[in-house]
């Protein structure tokens, strides 16, 4: 059995950390996985958000360091994949602990991002729109004003916060990448492809039948492979050489 790690868990735009819970029940015992809420929603609906992605990444980071396990490793689905970059490089930056592999789900590669993808998503029509697009949130929502309009200032909110994201070249991580993508997703291969360019290790990429959000659409079969990849990550960060892209 893999030694004890602790999955750091970033929510997509205009969700919560509870999109994690259901994992708890799912995932190995020496997998412990912490959902990472951010200011805001869920338990921490009452804090002031933030409304830059640097800000919001090195408020997280600011927290995480607070709290360094022994072993971790950060995932994120789409805007928290993001997130769970820029905050390893400013882990990194401040010369903190790394976590032993980054793991990205639905996220084109940072060079990739087009803050156009957010331009016209500034009313309530276009935000129901690219909810209905995703196919990621439950009828009830739909069918309930008062959520509705919570979910929709949420997800408004995060996409400001995306549009707010600057690429800048910076060293490879020196820590194993892993990409998940739904092969039904807008997200071209070539930007999944690109995040091998963000470190100089490892970096995997695994398919899923599914849009957007596949690893709801194919839960059993996702959570098999997020296992499998941090299983292969039992090792030392500094023993691993290779930088194959891998594609399964």
């Amino acid at each position: 059995m893999p030694a004890p790690l602790t999955l750091f868990s970033l929510p997509c735009a205009g969700a919560s950390a509870a999109m994690y819970l259901r994992w708890r029940r799912q995932l190995p015992p020496w997998v412990q996985i912490q959902p990472i809420e951010l200011p805001g929603r869920g338990g921490r609906l009452y804090e002031a958000p933030e409304t830059t992605f640097d800000a919001l990444a090195h408020r997280l980071c600011d927290e995480l360091e607070m709290y360094p396990p022994q072993r971790y490793a950060l995932f994120g689905h789409s805007m928290g994949a993001l997130l769970a970059y820029r905050i390893t490089h400013c882990l990194r930056m401040r010369k903190r602990p790394l976590p032993v592999a980054l793991l990205v789900s639905a996220c084109a590669a940072p060079s990739h991002q087009d803050w156009r993808r957010y331009a016209d998503k500034d009313s309530d029509a276009s935000l129901i729109a690219d909810l209905r697009k995703q196919n990621g949130t439950p009828e009830e929502v739909f069918e309930n004003p008062e959520l509705l309009s919570m979910t929709l200032s949420l997800l408004g909110a995060d996409y400001r916060i995306c549009a707010s994201f600057h690429y800048q070249k910076l060293p490879p991580l020196p820590i194993p990448i892993h990409v998940f993508g739904g092969r039904a997703d807008e997200i071209r291969t070539s930007k999944l492809e690109a995040w091998q360019f963000e470190n100089d290790v490892d970096c995997s990429l695994d398919w899923f039948e599914g849009g957007h959000f596949f690893l709801r659409q194919q839960e059993d079969a996702f959570l098999a492979a997020l296992v499998n990849r941090l299983a292969g990550n039992s090792v030392e960060v500094s023993h691993v050489h290779s930088a194959a892209l891998a594609s399964a």
